[in-house]
């Protein structure tokens, strides 16, 4: 963690809403995004034959709200829709102002899949950072992260409280293509991008929730979480720690509807979580 104050996501504009916060932290402790188009993530090698999809998308398109007839821009084009889009699925919450003005989908489509890693890009982040400093506090001798820390993601979670899942996810279907696109042009060429989305859900969802004053140690980049348990987890998992135990609660809460409603499946709360090593 860096305690630099000239930078810092959740995901998710899909993940959005919890890319949107967790990636408001990365901002806030990274580098700043520039405004040219996000970099790949990876460099993946073609398989021989395209892997079997697990989640079409079609699956999820079983709400009216999804059958929108309104023609998708295309994906170099798309960030006004996009903006206007998340802005009205949050209920008025001020999203325009949280989010990165260009390729704001190439940008979640490249978080979304580096979360489980143990390293996020700080070229690929959709969110301008959060106001105020890192605040630490002492308890009892230990350097701990003070919960007053939590409040600077008030503008974020004020979005993912409002924002109605299922018309998310109805514009998610409806922006399928401008997704799988993206998708394709980070790396993946015979990738499918909502099996990437569950997956990467499924690995949040399993972000331990620390009870009590999280301890950090000071290292020369910033700080640290002092357990090597938490700082040994993946960058998605760290950051869902980070952002505090309430809002991590209403994080799951949100990714669980997500996953339900992109994968058709609404049994069991989320399916077999991918390895932190992805």
């Amino acid at each position: 963690m860096k305690s630099k104050t000239s930078i810092v996501v959740w995901v998710v504009a899909l993940v959005v809403i919890a890319l949107i916060i967790i990636g408001a932290w990365f901002v806030r402790h990274g580098a700043h995004a520039p405004a040219s188009r996000p970099a790949s993530a990876v460099t993946a090698a073609a398989p021989a034959s395209a892997p079997a999809i697990q989640h079409p998308i079609a699956q999820a398109a079983s709400t009216p709200a999804s059958a929108s007839s309104v023609p998708l821009p295309t994906l170099d084009e798309s960030d006004e829709s996009v903006t206007a889009a998340l802005a009205r699925l949050g209920g008025g919450a001020p999203i325009g102002k949280l989010l990165a003005n260009r390729h704001i989908i190439q940008r979640i489509v490249a978080t979304v899949d580096a979360l489980p890693r143990h390293e996020l890009g700080r070229n690929i982040l959709p969110l301008n950072p959060p106001a105020g400093d890192f605040v630490t506090t002492d308890a009892n001798g230990q350097l701990v992260l003070a919960s007053s820390d939590f409040a600077r993601y008030d503008p974020y979670m004020q979005w993912a409280r409002q924002a109605d899942v299922s018309q998310l996810v109805a514009w998610y279907v409806h922006a399928y293509p401008l997704f799988q696109q993206a998708y394709r042009e980070l790396g993946y060429p015979h990738g499918y991008f909502n099996d990437r989305l569950v997956a990467v859900i499924d690995h949040l969802l399993k972000a331990p929730e620390p009870q009590g004053p999280i301890a950090l140690v000071k290292t020369d980049k910033g700080y640290a979480f002092a357990d090597p348990a938490l700082e040994g987890l993946s960058a998605g998992q760290k950051l869902m720690v980070r952002v505090g135990p309430a809002n991590e609660k209403l994080i799951k809460q949100k990714l669980r509807a997500v996953r339900a409603a992109v994968t058709g499946e609404h049994g069991p709360e989320h399916g077999p979580a991918a390895s932190s090593s992805e």
